[in-house]
């Protein structure tokens, strides 16, 4: 019963470091695609002289 417990032990820790990483990893995604679509509306902004980021971005 001992050998279970620690296996569980260590299983829910692994597990518990897994989803750490993957929250980490979502939340560095959402930012990334925010900065992209950030970058594009400044860039279109840029070509087309005209200021519509805020637009660009919502869509």
């Amino acid at each position: 019963m001992n050998n279970f417990i620690l296996f569980l032990n260590s299983f829910l820790s692994y597990l518990l470091l897994f989803a750490i990483i993957v929250v980490v990893a979502g939340i560095a995604m959402f930012i990334g695609i925010k900065m992209r679509k950030k970058k594009n509306a400044e860039e279109q902004a840029a070509a087309s002289g005209e200021d519509k980021i805020e637009e660009a971005i919502t869509q």
